[in-house]
């Protein structure tokens, strides 16, 4: 498991985003690019939602990367209690899709996601992905 603490501001999105690339293709993570692209998805909308949702009450946010046989894990965590829901936007609404976005992504790798409270009070918004066979290219 890998864990990498960043301030809750927008400079931690591609941050965060570069990070868990990185640090998949290091350890020869065997996911198929569709995959990546998917995970790096999920990590950009959990994290650009502890930045503009959390960051009052959580300054500083957690990426947490979980690699087993035949998945892989990402997950946020901040210290705010609000428990997310995935919301319908409006067609003429430009944001607040991100929530929606990670659980369709995540339902059509056939994974799953979720939130969970922390011992803190706070929450952990994660989705896990199954691993394809595809090398890392």
């Amino acid at each position: 498991m890998w864990r990498f603490t960043a301030p809750a501001v927008d400079a931690s999105v591609p941050q965060a985003r570069h990070a868990v690339r990185d640090l998949l293709y290091r350890q020869g993570v065997p996911v198929s690019q569709d995959l990546v692209q998917g995970l790096l998805l999920i990590v950009s909308e959990l994290v650009t939602n502890a930045v503009r949702h959390a960051a009052l009450l959580s300054p500083m946010l957690a990426v947490e990367v979980a690699v087993g046989a035949e998945w892989v894990r990402v997950s946020v965590e901040d210290n705010h209690p609000y428990r997310p829901t995935a919301l319908e936007a409006a067609h003429s609404e430009t944001g607040g899709r991100g929530l929606l976005l990670v659980r369709e992504i995540t339902r059509e790798a056939g994974g799953a996601c979720d939130v969970e409270h922390t011992a803190g009070g706070g929450k952990v918004i994660w989705a896990a992905l199954p691993l394809t066979t595809a090398p890392v290219s």
